[in-house]
């Protein structure tokens, strides 16, 4: 699920065409048709993943072993053909695609990557003469960009999974492999949209990895599987499991879609989270946690049996605190970096974020909008640097997050006082730590009484509903 850079830049005579693309869509957002259900984003799954039935695949498939569903029905064929063609890249690459950042031209030759990228911007000739007569494969990032049906999917999928999820496009000729044999750190859905692709999975040298890697042929040994996905067909497996796969002789060029997810969402990950924040309170009411360090542990060559010993001690007792509930687990950077980097709603328009209506009062009844895109931290605040450390809670959200950038990575240093206000956009709203209950009783999806949040004056309930 790589960050590539800045999205695609286009010219005033393109903008003005994708306003009026965008106008046509707010018409139609509510009407996908095709074999997928919208109606939630556990029901997207669901039917993404169908006839398995949701607590199935977890239960058997995920993160334990690969799944293939292979499909004939015209209509989920049809479906998967319309997500990306590459009949469709001769109008993308007018708008302004450059090498590297948007797509990338590669093949496996002897076992190892070459990469075919041309400088600067794609030129749709050039880029097929390459894919035809030196049987490259192109590698388009992110396509749900510019295609509307894969905000769609992906947006819901995120809400799903409350983690990243990315795509790429492999267009592949026949007779040819893009990548050599390697492994991911994602968990990926494979969707085979045109053509045929040959795939063959082995077996992990790192279950569940952590990262990408190359592994050469003579150390993986036969595969676990060799299949043949067509046009409809889907297959998952999970990160660290190694595959390569090549267009078969004969058959016309496979077009597949990758969904990817779970990039550096473990427990282990969570931990590097939580921990600084846990044990900044726990120092606050434990003074053995305050006492110094013996006289020059950290310039010695190593760590003594005594010191393990102690910070044994301490462990178990930060581990009893949890589990007798007297201190809360804080996660915040994982947090921040889901709701600033995930897809806004899918349609969203500027008018469903503007407040319409009277002023609330404490007669009125309440409920929280998007509430899948939004989420609670609680962090100290950095306010008053004379004064002891507080906490503060943030209500963070993704609505005005750009599609255009998803999963793109940092732009150039030109946008960086750009970067600044999307920043401050994104953090959204503080509360004192005070407001935290009243806060996760309208996240929790009810309709509520103004009067009746748990709040002292009536002054803060008003308030903070406005």
């Amino acid at each position: 699920m790589p960050k590539k850079g800045r999205s695609a830049t286009s010219s005033p005579e393109q903008e003005r065409k994708s306003a009026a693309s965008a106008k046509q869509r707010k018409t139609d957002c509510n009407s996908s048709a095709g074999p997928l259900c919208y109606d939630s984003p556990a029901g997207l799954f669901h039917s993404l993943i169908a006839p398995v039935a949701v607590e199935e695949f977890f239960q058997q498939y995920w993160e334990k072993k690969p799944l293939l569903l292979q499909r004939s029905e015209p209509a989920v064929t049809a479906f998967y053909q319309s997500l990306f063609r590459l009949s469709e890249l001769k109008q993308l690459c007018t708008l302004g695609l450059e090498y590297t950042r948007d797509l990338n031209l590669c093949r496996c030759v002897n076992g190892k990557k070459k990469v075919m990228n041309k400088e600067g911007r794609v030129n749709y000739n050039q880029l097929r003469k390459d894919f035809d007569q030196r049987r490259a494969t192109i590698q388009f990032h992110q396509p749900q960009r510019f295609k509307d049906e894969l905000w769609h999917i992906q947006e819901q999928l995120e809400c799903f999974f409350g983690s990243l999820v990315g795509s790429n496009v492999y267009i592949t000729p026949p007779e040819s492999q893009g990548l050599p044999p390697h492994y991911d750190d994602v968990e990926v859905f494979i969707l085979q949209l045109e053509g045929q692709k040959r795939w063959r999975l082995y077996e992990p040298t790192i279950p569940l990895a952590r990262e990408y890697s190359l592994e050469p042929e003579d150390r993986i040994g036969r595969p676990t599987h060799d299949i043949i996905l067509k046009a409809g067909d889907l297959l998952y497996f999970p990160r660290g499991t190694i595959h390569q796969a090549d267009t078969p002789a004969g058959a016309e060029h496979s077009t597949h879609l990758t969904l990817s997810t779970y990039q550096n969402t473990s427990w282990g990950d969570f931990l590097l989270d939580v921990l600084p924040g846990f044990l900044f309170d726990s120092m606050k009411t434990d003074i053995n946690l305050r006492h110094g360090l013996p006289r020059n542990l950290l310039s010695s060559s190593g760590v003594s049996t005594e010191v393990n010993k102690q910070v044994c001690v301490f462990l178990r007792g930060l581990a009893e605190r949890l589990e007798h509930g007297k201190q809360e687990l804080r996660s915040s950077e994982m947090r921040r970096d889901f709701i600033s980097s995930r897809l806004p709603p899918y349609c969203i328009r500027e008018e469903d974020l503007t407040p319409v209506g009277k002023l609330p009062t404490l007669e009125d009844s309440v409920c929280v909008r998007f509430k899948e895109h939004i989420l609670l931290t609680v962090e100290p605040s950095q306010d008053n640097t004379d004064e002891a450390t507080e906490l503060a809670v943030f209500l963070l959200h993704s609505l005005k997050n750009k599609r255009e950038t998803h999963m793109m990575g940092t732009r150039d240093e030109e946008d960086d006082q750009d970067d600044e206000e999307e920043t401050s956009q994104f953090q959204g709203l503080r509360f004192p730590i005070t407001h935290l209950s009243a806060l996760r009783q309208l996240l929790s999806g009810e309709r509520l009484l103004v009067a009746e949040l748990p709040l002292q004056q009536d002054t803060d309930k008003l308030g903070l509903v406005l």
